[in-house]
């Protein structure tokens, strides 16, 4: 392993001071002498007297005259040094000096790197463990210590840790691993790095390996801060370390570091303090893999994967926040509140849901009565009756246990709404394993985001998904939801069928094998991905109880139960149909396009179940409309039979649920408002959207006050407004009162238990709620005075004015009441306090290019919006979030406004 390293890898050089670098503040840099050693730690052969460079905050904080409440120990790994965590140092300052926990920080220079000695000898891991035992000696640590490591000095780290358990109250990682499976392979670059052949040429003779190191931050890093990080290896015999490092990596068992390895991972997973996980998924070497075994080692870890990142974490994303946040949370005064212990998650027996998801297919089991209709089944209209769909759920949950599937795997549906979806979601659910739902409106791209960040230990699909996870290497064990040739089931790693899995439960339950017990209530039953219209899709974690509540809030408020046909043009409700006990049809559309379905197709739906209640997304509902035209008189008597129709998933106006009941001339229409973390928190229907009306601009409510009237809370549901400061702020103080715009706050039985390993994510959106049941839904608006809910937008999208605080929607109403404007973004551009508001319309008939309105239609919008319009741009299309092709995005308008504006090119945003 090492005979690739030449010679200039034994060079010495003393420990010296860094230059003067961007974000490094001279007074932390620390030379320490560690005198020759010996003890009980072995460590390897070198027990020299050595001298480390290190970043210590201790005088700073002696400075401003705080006392810290225990030492973060941070530890760099390779090709990198201690100016990795210069944030981590200058954030804990900023910490104490607004007078929160004092942590003193502490980032080493392991020796051979950054501007420590070079010792002249290859340090292996044990090595490594031994020396930062030594040098933690010779400061006089005490605890309470954090650690904190990256890469191989993450691995260094947790030896320290697992050595040093009376010292130690938690521990966190960046981007780590300490466990290689026998089954997976070396990733491909460390592969390439430990070529004999290129070893000593790529990371010492030249700096290759450094360079490709700084080449794949995300976003690209300054040039100043990547020549910070050269600094130190500049020459090859400087960079001795960094071919050590990369030669250290225990490849096989008979690596020298190999037992060390093992010794780390097994302490790892004897540690019970907190810890916390961070991790960047671009990562080309450190893959999902490792997040998932240290996940495993420590099942209390809290998970924040920062999409989007990659290796170098604490370049690419808020890593010393998100620390502070965490120390903050989990050890204020440098050890865990009393009461707040770490804990493993909810173990076998606890109770189970008092009405289970599926009860509805256990009262009906003996029915012929039709459970769902396929209309776009292959060889015409499918219908599948409640003792088909209870039995086929049955058989499909016990083969599924038979060829291994466990409680608590996860199992990624790649399947469009249908009887495969249902059988195979309910008979998951039924076993206690946990369902991951995708939406194929994602794409290909955000689908690869969601199924890897799901890291699903089962994928069942069709031929589509099946082909994606194949290619795009998605994890999971494959099920084909049909029949494929042996070479195609080789090609697509396929190793079951969900007609041969059913076969192996019919058998396994016709020996007597009886089904499991209904899973404990608190444990997860769903991961559902929002849409992503907002930023990356989240994963949003259900439990059985909360998925048994969504069902029961949408039975009470909808009086949709057994005997109900519905219509269910969006996924959620196709999914909910057989739990309500609802005979239920799935339109022929395009899923991944709402836009595609058309009156005539609904008609035809609602003939097939004899439904009275529909349910359609905005987009889809809009096409509905446009295309009523075509209906002749037996369609339009049988949409005639609805007796409710909803719209929900973004905005929905007056005007076109006013067209919808053209349509559905006996239905009561309805709009709920709700998102993927609960999917019904208001309900209004329209003649209560008609008598609302809007607070007027100026009436106390902030500038652009209006928005759309989401109605009342539902059953169980309690709303709450968190107002908005002059920047844009939400408060932690909610109100009640009428006519204050901020962040809708949101608490019920069915809102969903947490964000899937987004604990950043999760921890702001409950920030300063009590309620248990709490989400700060990062929607604003205002009740009024009845206690109707006003929706103005998204907090992201919040305009702030040197005159205040601005909310898109209301604006945008009232624009568009303009003659021949059709959909309006309203957004901000420049520095916030001082942001202009931008109004890109689509004008009706479109426009044909992108560029400045006219005089006129300027004239008249400016006159229209109630608030200061700087600029007014026309565009054909406005761009749209991809799941429900109906919410403006406006962030990517504010972003291509800006750019237009300011002298970029005139092209479509």
């Amino acid at each position: 392993m090492t005979s690739g390293l030449p010679r200039v890898a034994a060079s010495t050089a003393p420990a010296t001071q860094p230059p003067s670098l961007p974000g490094l503040d001279p007074a932390w840099s620390r030379l320490v002498t560690v005198p020759a050693w010996s003890g009980e730690r072995s460590g390897g052969p070198d027990r020299s007297e050595r001298t480390w460079h290190l970043l210590d905050t201790a005088g700073s904080l002696a400075a401003l005259g705080v006392e810290p409440v225990g030492t973060l120990l941070c530890v760099h790994g390779n090709p990198t040094w201690s100016y990795l965590w210069r944030s981590v140092l200058r954030t804990s300052l900023d910490v104490a000096a607004a007078g929160g926990p004092a942590w003193r920080v502490i980032a080493v220079d392991q020796l051979d790197m950054g501007f420590s000695e070079r010792t002249g000898v290859l340090r292996g891991l044990p090595q490594r463990v031994a020396d930062l035992g030594a040098l933690t000696d010779e400061l006089g640590l005490t605890g309470p210590v954090v650690t904190l490591g990256h890469d191989w000095g993450g691995v260094v780290s947790l030896g320290w840790a697992v050595d040093h358990p009376d010292l130690v109250v938690g521990v966190t990682t960046c981007n780590t691993a300490v466990h290689q499976p026998d089954d997976a392979p070396i990733p491909a670059p460390l592969r390439l790095a430990l070529r004999p052949q290129v070893l000593g040429r790529g990371t010492v003779v030249t700096p290759a390996f450094l360079e490709t190191t700084l080449a794949i931050a995300h976003p690209k890093l300054d040039r100043a801060v990547a020549d910070g990080f050269r600094a130190p290896y500049r020459g090859s015999a400087r960079r001795g370390g960094i071919g050590g490092f990369v030669a250290d990596i225990p490849v096989d068992a008979a690596h020298p570091s190999a037992s060390e390895l093992d010794r780390i991972a097994s302490g790892v997973a004897a540690l019970d303090v907190p810890a916390l996980l961070l991790w960047g998924p671009r990562d080309p070497v450190f893959l999902e893999r490792y997040l998932d075994d240290l996940a495993d080692r420590l099942p209390h870890a809290d998970i924040h994967r920062f999409e989007g990142a990659g290796h170098l974490l604490p370049e690419d994303a808020d890593v010393a926040g998100t620390m502070f946040d965490w120390l903050g949370d989990r050890l204020p005064e440098g050890h865990v509140p009393a009461g707040a212990e770490p804990s493993l998650p909810s173990s076998p027996g606890a109770a189970a849901p008092s009405r289970p998801l599926w009860a509805a297919l256990d009262v009906l089991r003996d029915s012929d009565d039709a459970a769902l209709v396929e209309m776009a089944a292959p060889g015409g209209t499918r219908t599948i009756s409640w003792r088909l769909l209870s039995r086929r759920v049955d058989e499909v949950a016990a083969g599924l246990l038979d060829v291994g599937v466990q409680p608590g795997d996860r199992v990624s549906l790649l399947v469009t709404p249908g009887a495969d979806l249902t059988a195979a979601l309910y008979a998951c659910i039924r076993i206690g394993a946990t369902v991951v739902v995708a939406d194929a409106g994602l794409g290909l791209r955000g689908l690869t985001r969601a199924v890897k960040g799901a890291r699903p230990d089962w994928v069942i699909g069709a031929l589509p998904g099946l082909a994606a996870a194949r290619a795009l290497g998605w994890p999971g064990r494959r099920i084909a939801t049909l029949a494929l040739p042996a070479p195609a089931r080789a090609a697509l790693r396929v190793g079951h069928t969900l007609a041969g899995v059913a076969r192996r439960g019919a058998r396994r339950l016709a020996a007597g094998t009886a089904l499991p017990d209904a899973p404990p209530s608190d444990t997860p039953a769903a991961v559902l991905f929002t849409s992503g219209s907002t930023g990356p899709a989240k994963g949003v974690v259900y439990t059985h109880a909360q998925l048994g509540a969504v069902r029961d809030v949408l039975s009470a408020q909808y009086g949709i139960g057994v005997g109900t046909g519905l219509v269910a043009g969006f996924a959620p409700f196709a999914l909910l149909g057989p739990a309500l006990g609802a005979r239920s049809v799935a339109p022929d559309m395009d899923v991944t396009a709402p836009r595609t379905l058309t009156a005539s197709a609904v008609a035809a739906s609602v003939s097939a179940a004899d439904a009275t209640v529909v349910f359609l997304s905005p987009a889809a509902l809009a096409n509905v409309v446009a295309t009523a035209s075509a209906l002749d008189a037996t369609e339009r008597a049988a949409l005639g039979r609805v007796r409710l129709f909803l719209s929900a998933g973004a905005p929905v106006s007056a005007a076109l649920l006013t067209a919808a009941t053209e349509l559905m001339p006996n239905a009561s229409a309805h709009t709920p408002y709700g998102m993927t973390e609960g999917l019904l928190m208001t309900d209004v229907d329209l003649p209560a959207i008609r008598a609302a009306a809007p607070v007027a601009v100026g009436d106390g409510a902030g500038a652009g006050a209006g928005g759309v009237c989401v109605g009342r809370p539902a059953a169980s549901v309690e709303v709450r407004i968190a107002p908005l400061s002059a920047s844009g702020v939400p408060s932690g103080e909610l109100t009640a009162e009428p006519d204050v715009t901020g962040e809708i706050v949101v608490a019920a039985p069915h809102v969903r238990q947490a964000y899937d390993r987004l604990w950043r994510t999760n921890r702001a959106s409950r920030l300063g709620l009590t309620d248990p049941r709490g989400h700060r839904t990062g929607d604003v608006g205002h009740l009024d005075a009845s206690g109707q809910l006003w929706v103005e937008g998204r907090l992201q999208h919040v305009v702030t004015t040197p005159s205040g605080v601005l909310t898109p929607v209301g604006p945008e109403q009232r624009i568009e009441r303009v003659q021949g404007v059709g959909r309006v973004g309203v957004a901000g551009i420049g520095p916030s306090g001082t942001q202009q508001v931008v109004a890109v319309v689509e004008t009706v008939p479109a426009a044909r290019r992108p560029g400045l309105a006219s005089p006129d239609l300027a004239a008249a919008v400016r006159a229209a919006a109630g608030v200061p319009v700087a600029a007014v741009l026309v565009v054909p299309v406005l761009p749209t979030d991809i799941r429900h092709n109906s919410k403006v995005d406006r962030t990517r308008l504010a972003r291509w406004a800006s750019s237009v504006l300011s002298g970029g090119r005139m092209v479509r945003p």
